[in-house]
């Protein structure tokens, strides 16, 4: 991710590592538990324009709603809110925790 963009607002430079890589961040959205369809958000996943910052407010209603609703449940539960992206929420202290460089197989087989 970091070589297309290099801009560390998005992308975290892989020589510092990030929350994604210490087990502490995630990418989220929320779904409508009825039609099993996403909430509008008003960008997709790693949108990179000021369009997906918490601040943009120029915005529908239902969509500013639905930020504001996912930002609430996160933070309810001791996450924090990445300013210039909605989806992207963390566990405060990241640098406690070690960088891991695990492939997803060798993820898969922690679980054997």
């Amino acid at each position: 991710m970091w070589e297309p963009v290099k801009d560390d607002r998005y992308a975290a430079d892989p020589k510092k590592g990030s929350g994604h890589n210490r087990g502490v961040a995630v990418d989220l959205t929320l779904i409508n538990l009825y039609t099993r369809e996403e909430l509008k958000m008003g960008t997709g996943f790693d949108n990179f324009s000021d369009t997906a910052h918490h601040a943009f407010t120029n915005l529908p209603e239902e969509i500013l709603q639905n930020r504001l609703l996912l930002k609430n449940i996160m933070e309810k539960h001791g996450f924090k809110a990445l300013d210039t992206e909605w989806w992207h929420y963390y566990l405060p202290n990241a640098k406690d925790y070690e960088l891991m460089d695990i492939s997803f197989k060798q993820l898969k087989n922690l679980k054997k």
